[in-house]
């Protein structure tokens, strides 16, 4: 639809022709998202959605009919059982009580490290699937943030020793990407420390690696892998 909305130099929002749906995209960077006003048009939710693989399958399709399904975007796919709760989304249990399901499309691993982002249970390409059968009320709403990755430009950069990132975390200087189901002042025992790469969902010079903290109750933590005299200003 041409009646768009300027909403700043390089951010611009485009009104669906049929339906209450809105697209929001930077033409800068091809960042867009997604919504759709379900109070005004409730039908996406009147049947059960598909069960994810092919939920999955139609989000592919959905990205792949537009040119924007790039080839790194085959690491896992999780999904997520949603249900309308008064005004708000919340966890289904199982399919049977989903009104809708949500697909995140994570980028796959390099050199065999995961790509985490900055909440490890949100992929920074996701999208919400419904059971209609109209084919523009099926994707309805989703966020894509994906940026490139110049598989064939890597450099090598010494990794900081263990206790290093052992004392950053202890000391208050990490990124905690997950909370889990911890409360403020809970002790909490890491299980398992691992590297991976951090993929921010917006613009950045170069993907880094990270040393990956993962405790009790779903708690993770990340610290930057490299020390930081290589990080410059």
């Amino acid at each position: 639809n041409p009646t768009e909305q300027e909403v700043s130099q390089t951010i611009y929002r485009f009104p669906h022709k049929e339906n209450p749906e809105t697209l929001e995209m930077n033409i800068a960077t091809g960042i867009f998202s997604i919504s759709y006003d379900l109070k005004a048009d409730s039908s996406p939710l009147e049947k059960r959605p598909p069960a994810p693989e092919i939920a999955a399958s139609q989000v592919r399709s959905f990205l792949s009919s537009a040119g924007l399904l790039p080839g790194d975007l085959s690491g896992p796919t999780i999904h997520e059982f949603l249900k309308i709760e008064g005004d708000k989304f919340v966890t289904a249990l199982a399919l049977s009580e989903a009104n809708l399901v949500k697909i995140n499309l994570f980028r796959k691993s390099f050199d065999e490290f995961p790509s985490l982002t900055p909440d490890p249970s949100v992929a920074n390409v996701w999208f919400l699937v419904s059971g209609s059968d109209t084919r523009n009320k099926q994707v309805i709403a989703g966020q894509f943030h994906y940026f490139p990755v110049d598989e064939s430009q890597s450099s090598t950069y010494p990794l900081k020793v263990a206790q290093s990132a052992w004392d950053e975390l202890n000391g208050g200087n990490a990124f905690i990407a997950s909370v889990g189901q911890n409360n403020e002042g809970d002790s909490v025992k890491i299980r398992r420390i691992y590297l991976a790469y951090y993929d921010p969902g917006v613009s950045a010079e170069f993907l880094q690696p990270i040393i990956v903290f993962e405790g009790d109750r779903g708690f993770i933590a990340y610290v930057p892998g490299v020390s930081a005299e290589y990080y410059g200003e």
